[in-house]
């Protein structure tokens, strides 16, 4: 019996073998899982952005300053968060804009996904939050005639 045949039936080099096939499966699982925690993380800076935005329209005294501090916030918030929006809107609802009312914020994001570069995946997706944050009870507002 020649040696050709007891190499073909032993163990050696196996493990090898075994990681060079399963190595890349690997490494694609691990950027789906970072593909897919993605959306989430930004997901969770936005709805923070939201809070901040919402936190500042509520220190305002008037409609026009409030929806001002809050796109102004908003801005900061994402730019710091290192979010950059294709396309952003925010809605600044004050028609509870008084002492004890309720100033309302949304915010969506069209968050762009082909930077995730190892992957290559194209696209976008959209996120967004709404947030309410309560106007102080113990606070002046301006009467509109000069006065607080």
């Amino acid at each position: 019996m020649s040696a050709w045949p007891k190499r073909l039936r032993g163990d050696g080099g196996s493990a090898t073998a075994e990681l060079v096939v399963i190595a890349p499966v690997l490494a694609a699982l691990m950027l789906f899982v970072v593909y897919c925690g993605r959306p989430s993380e930004t997901r969770l800076r936005i709805e923070d952005a939201a809070h901040q935005s919402a936190r500042a329209a509520s220190t305002a005294r008037d409609a026009a300053t409030a929806t001002s501090k809050a796109r102004t916030v908003a801005d900061e918030a994402l730019t710091d968060a290192g979010i950059h929006c294709q396309g952003r809107n925010l809605a600044v609802e004050t028609a509870q804009l008084h002492p004890g009312g309720t100033v309302r914020v949304a915010l969506s994001c069209t968050v762009d996904l082909s930077d995730l570069t190892l992957i290559g995946v194209p696209g976008a997706v959209t996120l967004s939050a709404r947030v309410a944050a309560p106007v102080d009870v113990y606070r002046g507002m301006t009467t509109g005639r000069g006065g607080r």
